[in-house]
């Protein structure tokens, strides 16, 4: 099957993070992207940057600014991650290409937004959902805050809502004829992630106490556990019939006498998870729950999860020049 993009093209201007990462979904779901770096400066290696075509201009200098104004004029977006007033300054801001291109989506990718008091202060990622409530809310009882990686803020706030917005704006610019600019900011989808525990904690189901919950690890059926030769399992069994399978195959039945949502019973249950757990390794524990409901999984490492089963039969990964990188998701494919 076609890719889904395939007959869009995109500028964008090199950066760091999660306006690459944005650039690579619509590459790798089939749109031509055209990457314009810094002269001079050598093509970049890391995988956010493939499958790009790439072009160098020193955006100081007139005749490159004309350039790049000449390929905004025939793209259908525009994707961009600096400050807010820096495109302008260089003479390409949304005004400019939309007198050059009236259909241009314009997307910003920003961790701050464009406006706000916040808007023209240095960040990063750990800032951004700082003051969205999600740092504050991924951690063990008694705890300091997780960094959750940059998965939060800098690519699923970031770019996958930067690819979000610009594909919505793409499909009202083919009706309607008229462009946009898409004003995406990390601390605004690290919030957006956040909806369905903001809506626990509205009903009174969710505690600020970070690993008290259900969850957050403070489940005792929604953690992971320590193995006897050091690895990990994650156990995620939240409904009663996965439950009773994983603590079955445990040896303890006796405990399921216990209301499982009762939290003065978690701390009981966990204690004696945890030292069962404990008495076998890692694949052992995978082995005995092969093909059940219990829902426990091993925990990979990056040098592992290339190779389980799953992701090979699914292709979930690829060696490229001589790495595993991670593919193109989701998967389409024409009605049978």
């Amino acid at each position: 099957m076609n890719q889904p993009l395939q007959g869009v093209t995109v500028v964008e201007f090199a950066g760091l993070g999660p306006a690459p990462f944005c650039g690579m979904l619509f590459a790798q779901m089939g749109a031509r992207v055209i990457r314009i770096g810094r002269a001079g400066e050598a093509l970049p290696q890391d995988p956010l940057s493939r499958a790009r075509e790439h072009v160098s201009l020193d955006l100081k200098r007139a005749e490159d600014v004309a350039r790049a104004l000449d390929l905004i004029a025939n793209a259908d977006a525009l994707i961009e991650g600096f400050r807010p007033g820096v495109m302008e300054r260089l003479g390409i801001g949304p005004a400019v290409c939309r007198a050059r291109r009236p259909a241009l989506v314009y997307g910003r990718m920003t961790g701050w937004g464009q406006t706000g008091p916040l808007a023209h202060t240095a960040g990063h990622d750990i800032n951004y959902i700082a003051i969205s409530g999600a740092l504050h809310a991924v951690g063990a009882a008694g705890g300091d805050p997780v960094v959750p990686l940059n998965l939060v803020g800098d690519f699923g706030g970031g770019g996958m809502v930067l690819a979000f917005g610009v594909i919505a704006a793409l499909l009202r610019a083919r009706t309607s004829g008229e462009g946009c600019v898409v004003d995406a900011a990390m601390t605004d989808g690290a919030a957006m992630l956040m909806s369905m525990l903001y809506g626990f904690r509205a009903a009174g189901h969710w505690s600020d106490a970070r690993g008290t919950n259900l969850l957050d690890g403070g489940a005792p059926f929604y953690r992971t556990y320590r193995c006897a030769d050091g690895g990990w399992i994650a156990v995620g069994c939240i409904e009663p019939p996965f439950y009773a399978a994983f603590m079955k195959g445990i040896g303890a039945d006796d405990l399921l006498e216990l209301p499982q949502r009762d939290k003065a019973h978690w701390p009981l249950i966990a204690a004696r998870i945890e030292q069962t757990v404990a008495t076998r390794t890692r694949d052992e524990w995978i082995a005995l729950f092969e093909g059940s409901d219990a829902c426990v999984s091993p925990v990979l490492g990056l040098a592992e999860a290339p190779h389980h089963p799953h992701n090979v039969s699914r292709g979930a990964f690829a060696q490229e020049h001589g790495a595993w990188l991670p593919q193109c998701a989701p998967r389409f494919s024409a009605f049978d």
